[in-house]
């Protein structure tokens, strides 16, 4: 059994992909496209600390308030925020109002302003050479892997926050560094479509 499902629209999906159609879109349209560019990627790294012990849908229901609390996840605009921008935020209610992880994201701005090669090269810098096989089944697809590990040591040592290798292989997942959708699912996502 490969854990697809195949949708009224005939087409084969990871199962998560079909749960809910905020997933649909999602799975078929970003999730494990290869993302590349500074800002984007710094997106995707706080949404997937944001989401650290939540569901993913609720952050990805809450993604366009996050994007106009955090100015559309402009690295510099958020390595500006002061106190002030904190308590904003932890008034927030459209997105997730936990004081640690948004004096993260402003940490995690500011660290990425000093990153000589940006944020993009040093994350793909971790991807693993794209040629494996798409695994067959969920019980096939890791938590974290010696690359997110690496990926988070490095972005610790630099300054990054809530960045361990657990949420690092998310991101890794989800932006196309690694493909994990199943075997037999219709999403192809080839590196050579980078989404930007």
């Amino acid at each position: 059994m490969t854990e697809l499902v195949i949708g009224a629209d005939g087409l084969a999906r990871c199962a998560w992909g079909a749960s809910t159609p905020d997933y649909a879109v999602y799975h078929d349209t970003e999730w494990g496209r290869p993302l590349r560019g500074d800002d984007a990627l710094f997106e995707r790294m706080t949404l997937e600390a944001f989401q650290s012990g939540l569901s993913w849908l609720t952050i990805l229901r809450k993604r366009p308030a996050f994007r106009a609390a955090f100015d559309d996840f402009r690295i510099e605009a958020v390595a500006g925020y002061g106190e002030a921008d904190v308590a904003r935020l932890l008034a927030d209610a459209g997105i997730v109002r936990n004081r640690a992880k948004i004096e993260a994201v402003i940490a995690n701005a500011r660290a990425a302003l000093e990153l000589p090669e940006g944020l993009s090269a040093l994350l793909w810098s971790f991807a693993p050479d794209a040629d494996r096989d798409r695994p067959t089944a969920l019980t096939g697809v890791p938590s974290s892997t010696d690359a997110s590990a690496a990926m988070a040591k490095a972005l610790k040592r630099r300054g990054f926050r809530f960045v361990g290798p657990t949420t690092a292989y998310a991101l890794m997942q989800a932006t196309g560094m690694v493909d994990d959708h199943l075997a037999g699912c219709h999403v192809v996502a080839t590196r050579a479509n980078v989404m930007r």
